[in-house]
């Protein structure tokens, strides 16, 4: 399974959720913080259609943006 990345924010709770989510399903993720890493913020922008929108998981090449909680 490839690895998934996550951009979040630090106090995002969904955020929060969908990383709890990925640790349940022992999916190992790598986190960027969109607030504290411009670059980061640049990268995410340009995967989700320019949305400034918390959490974006980008799996292979599928990218979603936002957790509902399934």
């Amino acid at each position: 399974m490839e690895d998934v990345i996550i951009y979040t924010k630090p106090g995002c709770p969904y955020c929060g959720g969908a990383k709890t989510d990925l640790l349940r399903r022992g999916i190992r993720y790598t986190e960027h913080d969109v607030l504290g890493d411009p670059a980061a913020l640049r990268q995410m922008l340009a995967l989700n259609g320019n949305r400034r929108q918390v959490p974006t998981i980008v799996q292979g090449d599928q990218v979603t943006v936002g957790f509902g909680g399934h």
